[in-house]
């Protein structure tokens, strides 16, 4: 698991020549996101967005601004200095007030500010191009903004090389500003309370942002139900779900179980769910989307980890699903027609095994009036009674078969309530999650 991470030419080989560039600066953005996530030093990862920026949007400058609420100011610790060696970064901090400039303006309305002519505009500060000596043609400016929607800090590219900044670019930025503010606060948050409750504070810090990641409802989806829930084992665990909706009106289903749970899973979850919505933005060939998430995180996961994952995209004018299963089960279907319940089989090994290996789609789910799928964690079926005996699967299909009549959210509960009647006191070993897709 040491090899270099995969290139992109398989998917760029079937992109139109006139997307080529855009398909590439997306895939950047992907490997963006992978460096990101696993970046632990506020010093590097300022460094990293840094770099990256400059590179994805093709710029002279990049400067990133953080936001001390305490004093209201923005100040850069990290920027591409005029001083230092061709592409290096240099470091000084720079302070003003945060209502001021561009990057104030930027902050305080949380849009994109594409500046043609920054010197012909008035809100720009000329006082950071004194301090430094360099000169400013051209900006563009976004928020940066945490998982929790505060404002973290402002990035800012200057000097677009071969003219100004396009839509493309501020696209791009908007993107790249998404990722960098959630990793930028996460390094913010944990040096915080470095010195505080160190264990405690990080745990209970990490178990908030990563129920933030979760779902806070289901998408609405013309003819379904939908619902997914999930409760760790620890503060914090290794199991998450995921509904994301596609340009093309389909929606993303995931359910994904990294092996252990605790701090580690957790990062190695939020990774991964990452690297799947952003490849699905990229594409809807879940056999291409799998393959490459998992090329991404067997050159990251360490050996004696490994995830399990549901991947499905869900039709809903052809209440039609085709899906992916690495490894990840039960999947149990519910046929209102004959009252059967069957498991579905999964499809490949779990991602993070083997860094080349296939995917291939499993049979196409089809759905009609009163059917419904069950995905769910082996935490669910694996909790054992005082005797320990594990809950097992025949118990979970009984649960749907006797009440595939409630709506989503409800089936769930019943499904918890009744793993906790048999568990009789035993305490939770796993984190558990659920998701059903039910046909109205």
């Amino acid at each position: 698991m040491t090899e270099s991470p995969p290139s992109y030419d398989g998917l760029l080989s079937s992109v139109e020549p006139n997307d080529a560039r855009r398909f590439a600066d997306l895939c950047s953005l992907l490997e963006v996101s992978r460096q990101l996530s696993a970046t632990i030093e506020l010093e590097l990862l300022l460094v990293t967005i840094e770099r990256s920026c400059r590179e994805v949007l093709d710029c002279e400058r990049t400067t990133i601004f953080l936001y001390d609420r305490v004093r209201d100011e923005l100040y850069s610790q990290v920027a591409t200095g005029i001083e230092s060696a061709p592409g290096e970064t240099a470091t000084g901090q720079i302070r003003f007030p945060a209502g001021r400039g561009i990057a104030g303006e930027a902050l305080r309305t949380r849009s994109v500010l594409n500046i043609a002519d920054a010197y012909a505009d008035p809100r720009f500060n000329p006082e950071v191009d004194r301090q430094t000596g360099y000169h400013t043609r051209n900006l563009l400016t976004c928020t940066l903004l945490g998982i929790d929607g505060s404002a973290v800090g402002v990035l800012q590219v200057l000097n677009k090389r071969g003219g100004s900044f396009g839509p493309w670019d501020e696209e791009l930025i908007q993107t790249f500003g998404a990722q960098a503010g959630v990793a930028v606060q996460r390094q913010l948050l944990l040096e915080e309370f470095a010195g505080k409750q160190r264990i405690e504070a990080d745990l209970a810090l990490a178990r908030s942002i990563q129920q933030q990641l979760l779902p806070a409802r289901a998408p609405t989806v013309p003819g379904f139900d939908l619902a997914g829930w999930n409760r760790p084992a620890d503060q914090t665990g290794g199991d998450f779900f995921d509904f994301q909706v596609l340009d093309s009106g389909a929606l993303a289903i995931t359910l994904a179980d990294v092996t252990g749970h605790g701090i580690g899973p957790a990062l190695l979850a939020a990774e991964c769910r990452a690297l799947l919505r952003s490849s699905l933005a990229l594409t809807p060939d879940l056999e291409r989307v799998v393959s490459l998430v998992n090329r991404l995180l067997a050159a990251d996961i360490p050996e004696d980890r490994f995830v399990t994952a549901f991947i499905g995209l869900l039709e809903p004018a052809a209440a039609c699903c085709a899906y992916i299963s690495a490894g990840q089960g039960p999947l149990v279907f519910y046929s209102a027609a004959d009252g059967t319940v069957t498991e579905l089989p999964t499809t490949g090994l779990p991602l993070g095994v083997l860094i080349r290996t296939t995917y291939p789609l499993g049979d196409p789910i089809h759905f009609l009036p009163g059917d419904l799928l069950l995905l769910c964690s082996d935490g669910v079926v694996e909790w054992m009674d005082p005797q320990r005996e594990s809950f097992g699967n025949e118990r979970l299909h009984e649960q749907v078969r006797q009440f595939q009549h409630l709506p989503p959210a409800d089936l769930i509960r019943q499904i918890h309530h009744a793993v906790l009647d048999f568990a009789r006191g035993t305490p939770q070993q796993d984190d558990l999650t659920i998701v059903v897709i039910k046909k109205m």
